[in-house]
């Protein structure tokens, strides 16, 4: 690949080639990189980041390193600290100062799996997402924003692409979430909480917005409690109460609560409050302090209610007036506030597991509940279907160049990881030829004479 730069400003995205490293927190500790800056300086466009989730909860952040934070790291003019938000810093400020610097991807290798970090505060992708808003701010370019006609390299100068990588089943809960027996609640200010069984007897939330776009847009996840078949009511005040059923007997418990602006829930105590099956519940006045709640009886297909009275300041629930019923019990799946509804349901979205979480708003079917797509996702060589499914960006060692070579004839982006000798090159070339010796006189030749667009 040659010509002017005017002609590869004007390359789409796919066609273009970077220069790119390889753990390129490494420094000289492993190759002969340099620290991030001077990485970026001589022209380097993919810069690798190694990442652990070990001590999150004490130091809010994630750490650099190979196989532990740390490990591999070269401090020599690169951040004196593992922190993942301080090596962004770097990139990001150089990225501030070099405005018209071709895009850079920053490739965040995950080797822990994220997935179990059952909160916010633990450091779930959620909090990965909002460190990547924070950091880079407008100069970053999300992957939900990627449009259908690739943009042009000119168009991109002086932006930040996140990219996921590593541990697959983060990968893969990056793009969808999986659960049983779903409930639904929307309130007139739009704010939505889903709520769902494992499938294993863990109850998790999913809570956020109903925007102008009349889509739900997903702020915060999380797990709350053991049990099965939960359901939940939201009032307009942000007020909620869940109700679920013991996961190994018919106790029938519930959790009051409130979600902020964020997303975020804070929980009240769990408490027992009958003995049942299947509960659900509604707020049954405009007020959003009185409920209904509705289940079958443990022994027969007998419904039984109770009224109860929220508490909110205490996160408490009167109950009373238990008897048998015979009306149905309400339906859990499906919440509407205002002029807004929400359905909730689970469903395989092309090769994703059948309990995939889905939703449907009053203007659009069958959206996957999971976190707003901020970052790529990678596929990688032998990799799932549903992790190929709709990628932008491929990666395999630099060697499998059948692999890289099909992947370019596609329209894809790909990295060759490992490129570290002249011979590994494949026609057409990885588009991040990501090495470990940058400045090698061969890496150079080879990257200029494929036109590396800086």
């Amino acid at each position: 690949m040659s010509g002017s730069a005017e002609a590869l400003d004007d390359l789409p995205l796919p066609m273009a080639i970077f220069r790119a490293t390889h753990n390129s927190y490494s420094g000289d500790v492993e190759g002969a990189k340099g620290s991030i800056a001077y990485q970026l300086d001589h022209g380097v466009r993919f810069i690798e980041l190694d990442l652990h989730d070990n001590g999150y909860g004490t130091a809010r952040d994630y750490a650099i390193g190979h196989d532990s934070p740390g490990d591999q790291v070269d401090h020599r003019g690169n951040p004196a600290s593992n922190l993942l938000r301080d090596w962004l810093g770097v990139i990001n400020a150089w990225s501030a100062e070099h405005p018209a610097a071709a895009p850079i991807v920053v490739a965040l290798d995950v080797k822990d799996n994220l997935t179990d970090n059952t909160s916010y505060a633990a450091g779930n992708l959620a909090a990965l997402n909002e460190e990547l808003i924070s950091v880079f701010g407008s100069r970053l370019y999300r992957a939900e924003d990627y449009p259908a006609v690739p943009p042009t390299v000119d168009a991109l100068r002086g932006r930040v692409l996140p990219l996921i990588s590593g541990d697959d089943e983060t990968r893969s809960l990056y793009k969808r979430d999986t659960g049983v027996s779903p409930a639904i609640a929307i309130n007139g200010r739009g704010q939505v909480v889903e709520v769902h069984d494992s499938g294993s007897g863990t109850l998790w939330y999913w809570s956020g917005v109903y925007g102008a776009d009349r889509r739900v847009t997903w702020l915060r996840h999380g797990r709350y409690d053991s049990g099965v078949t939960p359901a939940v009511a939201l009032n307009d005040n942000g007020d909620l109460v869940e109700v679920h059923q013991s996961q190994n007997n018919t106790t029938l418990w519930y959790r009051a609560g409130h979600v902020g602006a964020d997303g975020e829930i804070a929980w009240g105590t769990a408490r027992q409050y009958d003995s049942g099956v299947l509960p659900t519940i509604r707020f049954s006045d405009v007020a959003g302090t009185r409920l209904r709640e509705i289940h079958r009886s443990q022994s027969n297909n007998q419904n039984w209610e109770w009224a109860g009275t929220l508490d909110a300041g205490a996160k408490t629930v009167s109950w009373s007036g238990n008897a048998k019923t015979g009306d149905a019990r309400h339906d859990k799946a499906t919440s509407a506030g205002g002029t807004s509804s929400v359905h909730v349901w689970t469903g395989a979205d092309g090769p994703t597991p059948a309990q995939t979480l889905r939703v449907n708003t009053d203007a659009f079917a069958g959206d996957r509940i999971r976190y707003p797509q901020v970052a790529f996702d990678e596929f990688q060589q032998g990799d799932s279907a549903e992790l190929r499914q709709g990628a932008l960006f491929y990666a395999a060692s630099a060697g499998e160049s059948s692999f890289i070579t099909d992947a370019r004839r596609a329209g894809l982006l790909v990295r060759g990881w490992d490129f570290d000798s002249a011979g590994q090159a494949s026609d057409p070339p990885a588009n991040y030829p990501a090495t470990n010796h940058p400045y090698d006189t061969w890496y150079q030749d080879l990257l200029s004479q494929s036109g590396a667009v800086e």
